[in-house]
């Protein structure tokens, strides 16, 4: 999985359909995709939402794909057996905010519609109003917090090099943590408001300092640790627990 990424040139590929598989009964959606630099058939289960996709190097070639995905079953049941277990976000359930579970409960009608706080000792996040609508106030309350950090966060590491970023957009990406365009946009998943903060600063002082340095050179890691990033904890962090991340409110896939 890619954590970080950098503007390049994009690469020519094309939905091309869909179609369904069989494995053990169940039904698994397939996804074609047309890409000229492909030099074969390849199929592709992501580790974070268990999409399953097949890459063809042409139309001929796209002809086969769901037959070259059938002869990939055992591979594609092993990968799929690793994705992490969704966990959509009800009262009752655990998430990670800010590194530290919060267990969700229902919170008194008024004060405010999600709230994080603590009881009797442990870290909550209340949830208020009709139960129905919970689970969509939890995210929405998520990703106002990330967004509202990692805007603070960008500025202070952005002021420290004497830049400003053209834009900041917050989304649900499924392969990176943060990315910087040529053009100074930059971009983070809200997800990482769940990881501990050390975590988050790493990413967005990175992306910061490719606002510099548009490359992965000595002197753009010099920016980063000039920046007081934890490199090697954040990286260390992300590496064992950054897929986890992925199993909170499960990203939706939409072409």
């Amino acid at each position: 999985m890619r954590f970080f990424g950098r503007n390049r040139k994009s690469v020519p590929r094309q939905l091309a359909g869909r179609e369904l598989l069989r494995i053990d009964g169940d039904a698994v959606p397939v996804t074609l995709r047309l890409n000229p630099r492909a030099r074969r058939l390849i199929v592709k289960v992501h580790p974070s939402t268990g999409e399953v996709t097949v890459v063809a190097p042409s139309r001929r070639a796209l002809e086969g794909a769901l037959a070259f995905a059938r002869s990939e079953t055992d591979w594609i049941r092993k990968r799929l057996a690793r994705v992490p277990k969704p966990v959509l976000l009800d009262v009752g359930e655990h998430v990670p905010f800010r590194g530290e579970i919060h267990h969700i409960v229902e919170g008194e009608k008024g004060r405010a519609p999600v709230w994080a706080d603590e009881e009797d000792g442990e870290p909550v996040i209340l949830v208020s109003g009709k139960p129905e609508h919970a689970p969509r106030r939890i995210v929405d309350y998520l990703k106002r917090e990330a967004r509202k950090t990692l805007d603070a966060r960008t500025a202070f590491y952005a002021d420290k090099l004497g830049i400003k970023p053209r834009r900041i957009t917050v989304r649900d990406t499924a392969s990176r943590w943060g990315s910087c365009s040529a053009q100074r946009s930059l971009s983070f998943s809200w997800r990482l408001i769940l990881a501990p903060d050390f975590v988050l600063d790493y990413v967005v002082a990175h992306e910061v300092a490719h606002m510099k340095e548009m490359n992965h050179s000595p002197r753009f890691w010099q920016l980063v640790n000039m920046l007081g990033a934890d490199v090697k904890r954040a990286q260390r962090w992300l590496a064992d627990h950054g897929t986890m991340l992925h199993r909170y409110a499960p990203r939706i896939v939409v072409d």
